[in-house]
């Protein structure tokens, strides 16, 4: 199967779907990528204020940042070829990368990846 990493800009916490004021587009896309590695799909993500040495030793990775900086994060690459720049991918976009079919049946996220920890 097709390997999808995807690389975050700095949050707070391994997905950044942490504390009060969570944006939607990241609750929204953590759930669409633990749907798809539920449907047998390899993903990975990278935060960069976590492992910042993940983006220092991709090229590819390393590359844009030096063209675009942070601000063009979240960078996505399939099977190390850039497929998305700057936003999130819909659910359907992640099914069509790894072939698997989209299911209109979304899984709920939770409200906090960071609950009982300090992260927040």
């Amino acid at each position: 199967m097709k390997k999808i990493l995807v690389f975050d800009p700095a949050l707070c916490c391994s997905t950044g779907v942490c504390g009060v004021d969570a944006d939607q587009a990241l609750i929204t896309f953590s759930a669409d990528v633990e749907w798809a590695k539920q449907q047998g799909a390899l993903i990975e993500r990278f935060n960069l204020a976590q492992q910042p040495m993940a983006f220092a030793e991709n090229q590819i990775v390393k590359a844009f940042l030096e063209l675009s900086t942070e601000d063009g994060l979240p960078l996505l690459l399939l099977d190390g070829e850039i497929v998305l720049a700057g936003r999130y991918p819909s659910r359907a976009e992640l099914a069509r990368w790894v072939d698997i079919s989209p299911s209109d049946d979304k899984t709920k996220p939770a409200k906090s990846c960071c609950s009982g920890s300090s992260c927040c």
